[in-house]
């Protein structure tokens, strides 16, 4: 069978990912990294009075955040349970939405505070964070602490695309989708995307895959799940294709 997952994460993340991979699909599947872009750390941060709650959007902005500052006095609010889990080991106190940022936006309403929050942010993003928190009238800033430089797919996998075995590929960000879209060039192979939202399904253009499955929840496990589901659609196709 020549089922291939195709991964597109950025390191170390495309390494954490391809291992949970690993665990889930054994080696039912080819795993194949091809990260589209990657993580350089800088920014400053304004002057910290300690009475800001911070607001991590990814476990980038944790890092980049501890990269710039000792402090951990800080109460902190996290997208997800990944980057709470960061944040935890980083030693800060934190609060996990378990979503996205809408559901991150919902908790900070339903907990009724007014800020002052400052947002982790790569230079890249989904959803204007602090933007919406301004437009609920509260007290918000942001700060850029990483870049997603984009890098090219490389030769391995354009190749593996060029082929006629089906190539999953997880998105995870409405850029990454663009990027992989805009990068893979002679696709010959049935494309199978799960994407991680709806913001990045409506990145793929009509037509381009063989089956698309957005994640029940905005969160690894979420796409782990779709991914599964695509696993199986792929070996029918496979079963389909191979001459009696």
């Amino acid at each position: 069978m020549n089922i291939t997952i195709l991964i597109t994460r950025p390191d170390p993340e495309a390494s954490r990912f391809a291992a949970q991979l690993r665990v889930e699909f054994g080696t039912s599947v080819s795993l194949l990294s091809a990260p589209l872009m990657t993580i350089v750390y800088g920014g400053s941060l304004p002057d910290l009075t300690g009475q800001e709650i911070l607001i991590f959007t990814s476990r980038q902005g944790v890092t980049g955040f501890c990269r710039l500052s000792a402090r951990r006095d800080f109460s902190c609010y996290a997208v997800g349970d990944a980057t709470a889990a960061a944040a935890r080991a980083a030693g800060l106190a934190v609060v996990s939405a378990g979503g996205d940022a809408d559901t991150l936006l919902s908790r900070i309403a339903e907990d009724g505070k007014p800020g002052p929050f400052l947002h982790l942010r790569g230079a890249h993003v989904a959803a204007d964070v602090a933007g919406a928190l301004r437009a609920m009238d509260c007290t918000a800033d942001e700060v850029v602490v990483y870049e997603q430089v984009e890098v090219e797919m490389g030769r391995a996998a354009q190749d593996r695309l060029a082929e006629s075995g089906p190539v999953i590929v997880p998105m995870m960000s409405p850029r990454s989708a663009r990027l992989f879209f805009e990068q893979a060039q002679a696709i010959k192979a049935p494309l199978l995307v799960a994407a991680i939202s709806r913001k990045v399904a409506q990145m793929v253009p009509e037509g381009a895959t063989f089956a698309l499955q957005i994640a029940e929840t905005p969160d690894v496990a979420g796409l782990i799940k779709a991914l599964h589901d695509l696993v199986t659609e792929a070996k029918r196709l496979e079963r389909y294709n191979t001459p009696q």
